[in-house]
């Protein structure tokens, strides 16, 4: 018979593509990820990982690519199995906080969905910047919440995480750029003004702030209208928005994504539940 906490584990190492990401995405470390997966080696006799000390990443051997598909089935079906049995029993409240810049219809179709699916369990969410969702985490305000934060910096542990594509963006009127560059941003704090300021002054460019918003709908107007640059996700440029290029002076920004992460080392059922939902709903920007 397989565990199907060690078989969780497996799968995670596999899609993380290493141990410590893994450990972050089930919310273990990563002497525990490697112990569970030995664990597993052991009960079924055969080693099922390459580890090769040279490289950071890890390879299937012949018996864990024969098992890897059976994993995901054997897992998937573990959880559908829990959601069914208990859809609709549990009760309780959740207070989820969400970026500003957070595509309201994803939002939108995330919450609704939830609902259906949980008519018991009422979700409260609130918006903000990631620091200050922060912030309200560790007061204790809400339970979980969505960071924008830099992808390869060394972070917090988070229970889900999402690559996100930000890219230089302008309006479709606007052809020149001159110093000091016009910049569309949101206020002091957001992980993507910091990034827009150090690459222009890393650069030599000098700016100016042309619009500040924390609304996501003000920022892509005042781009729309040419009032200045900006850095959005790929999923919030609008069709008279363009990319600004490289040989216009604006080279690729550091990889970012959208890291779920707990107010609390443990969790309610009920937040456990939100977090298992987001973690098959969820996709990349």
């Amino acid at each position: 018979m397989f565990d199907l906490e060690l078989l969780r584990t497996f799968v995670s190492v596999v899609d993380a593509g290493g141990f410590t990401k893994a450990g972050e995405r089930v919310n273990r470390t990563q002497s525990t990820v490697s112990q569970q997966i030995r664990k597993l080696e052991e009960q079924l006799g055969r080693p099922l990982l390459l580890r090769q000390r040279a490289s950071k990443h890890i390879e299937l051997t012949e018996d864990g690519e024969r098992l890897i598909g059976y994993a995901r089935r054997l897992v998937a079906l573990s959880l559908e199995a829990h959601s069914v049995l208990c859809r609709g029993d549990e009760t309780g409240v959740v207070k989820l906080g969400v970026p500003e810049d957070f595509d309201v219809q994803r939002l939108m179709g995330l919450l609704s969905g939830f609902a259906q699916k949980y008519p018991r369990i009422r979700l409260d969410t609130v918006n903000g910047l990631s620091v200050d969702l922060h912030e309200r985490l560790e007061r204790k305000e809400i339970d979980l919440a969505l960071l924008k934060r830099d992808r390869l910096a060394k972070q917090e542990p988070a229970l889900a995480s999402w690559p996100e594509q930000v890219n230089w963006v302008a309006g479709s009127k606007l052809r020149s750029i001159e110093d000091p560059v016009p910049l569309v941003v949101y206020p002091q704090g957001c992980i993507y003004r910091n990034r827009i300021v150090h690459a222009l002054e890393s650069s030599g460019r000098s700016w100016r702030v042309a619009f500040a918003s924390q609304s996501l709908v003000g920022i892509q107007a005042a781009v729309s209208a040419g009032l200045g640059i900006s850095l959005l996700p790929a999923s919030a440029m609008l069709a008279d928005h363009r990319l600004l290029s490289v040989e216009e002076g604006f080279a690729p920004v550091p990889a970012s994504e959208l890291a779920l992460i707990s107010g609390s080392r443990l969790l309610t059922d009920v937040q456990r539940t939100l977090v298992e939902y987001m973690k098959g709903e969820m996709t990349g920007n």
